[in-house]
């Protein structure tokens, strides 16, 4: 035998995909159809921008097991841009629901937004104040279904209104999901708003409102599920990421 070590496979991360799960979305995974053969597979590609995703790290700290992060991030920015990202999305999500019992197309679900503290690479022209929050980033604005699966994430500047982004993210909503027919939202998408999804959107926005005299947190009928699920939600569609 030759003193040659053999090429070993790297050790999974805990973001790398199971035999099982690569399985399920493979066939939704485009193989390029044109130039040189590719050199890294699919599936290495698609581990790289969930260890980005999951990690949060830039791109140019890719572990040096995982193929050049230019590489990677242009798989990411062309599947992203083609409808790839969604098309798995909206697939997993019927999947989960139609396993417990539901209808793949939701008939209800929730709108929340989050402000995010915008890094030091994020360009101004993406990043806002957002003057309740006291934050200086951007927002995600939400819409689940009723068991937290998400439906749409929209993201902003900080300094966008959380009713102007709801009219956004709602519109958008009732595109990928028509089957919507209530929404329930907190106070701050009260007023004018909620006549303007029911006339465009055929939505009626159901307003939670705090109990009278509540004090401090208190988990609100419907709400909170969006509230728990908030950060991994947004988590599946990133903003443009630090390169």
């Amino acid at each position: 035998m030759g003193s040659r070590k053999q090429r070993r496979k790297p050790k999974p991360y805990p973001s790398d995909l199971t035999d099982a799960q690569w399985e399920l979305i493979a066939p939704m995974v485009p193989v390029p159809s044109a130039g040189r053969p590719p050199i890294h597979s699919r599936r290495r590609i698609v581990d790289a921008i969930l260890y980005v995703n999951r990690t949060g790290c830039s791109w140019r700290q890719l572990p040096h097991d995982f193929p050049k992060w230019e590489t990677v991030y242009w798989y990411f920015k062309v599947w992203n841009e083609s409808g790839v990202t969604d098309r798995i999305h909206d697939a997993l999500r019927a999947r989960v629901r139609d396993r417990g019992g539901r209808d793949p197309m939701a008939s209800a679900g929730m709108v929340d937004v989050q402000a995010v503290k915008g890094a030091d690479t994020v360009g101004t022209d993406t990043c806002g104040w957002d003057g309740a929050k006291r934050v200086n980033g951007r927002k995600r604005h939400l819409v689940t279904d009723t068991l937290g699966l998400l439906v749409v994430v929209l993201v902003t500047a900080g300094s966008v209104q959380d009713r102007d982004g709801g009219r956004a993210v709602l519109a958008r909503a009732k595109t990928v999901m028509p089957s919507m027919v209530v929404v329930w939202a907190d106070g701050g998408y009260a007023g004018k708003l909620v006549a303007w999804i029911d006339t465009h959107c055929r939505i009626a926005l159901d307003i939670v409102r705090k109990p009278e005299g509540q004090r401090g947190f208190a988990v609100l009928p419907h709400r909170w599920v969006i509230r728990t699920d908030a950060v991994v939600a947004g988590a599946l569609s990133p903003p443009r990421p630090r390169l």
